[in-house]
């Protein structure tokens, strides 16, 4: 079975011009950013990849994690993206995951487990496996027990 995803795009002016950006769910202004002597309005290709990254890698650890039965009070992300330019060639180097999961106490052993299912959202995750070979992708997990006391 296959999915198909669509999106409309349109443009005007040269390079430092703006695009709109439409799909599904989705309808956004696009341009090059600031830090690469754009624009800047709207948002980018760089933070939309690390968007796709972060949403697609975030998805698939909340589901390993509900499979688990891991009791998650709380599931919260931050990443970003390091863009390598050398020699006026962008490159995407790497994105860096740090999920934030709070939980009640728990055992050694749940929490290893919590941590293996971090690494493994990132090797099965649909964007991190297109990825592969092309953008390093780290994740930093940390956990973090929710108080007894209320």
């Amino acid at each position: 079975m296959q999915h198909k995803f669509g999106m409309n795009l349109s443009w005007s002016q040269g390079r430092n011009g703006t695009g709109n950006l439409t799909s599904t769910n989705l309808n956004t202004i696009v341009s090059i950013p600031r830090e690469m002597n754009g624009p800047g309005i709207g948002t980018n290709p760089d933070e939309m990849l690390l968007g796709a990254s972060a949403t697609c890698y975030l998805i698939t650890f909340a589901a390993l994690l509900e499979n688990a039965k891991i009791p998650v009070e709380a599931l919260s992300m931050e990443s970003e993206g390091i863009v390598d330019v050398t020699e006026g060639v962008f490159t995407y180097e790497r994105i860096v995951h740090k999920p934030n999961v709070k939980v009640p106490p728990l055992p050694e052993h749940e929490e290893n487990l919590i941590n293996r299912l971090a690494q493994k959202a990132e090797q099965t995750c649909m964007i991190s496996k297109a990825l592969k070979g092309n953008v390093q992708i780290e994740c930093h997990l940390q956990i973090e027990q929710a108080s007894d006391c209320q």
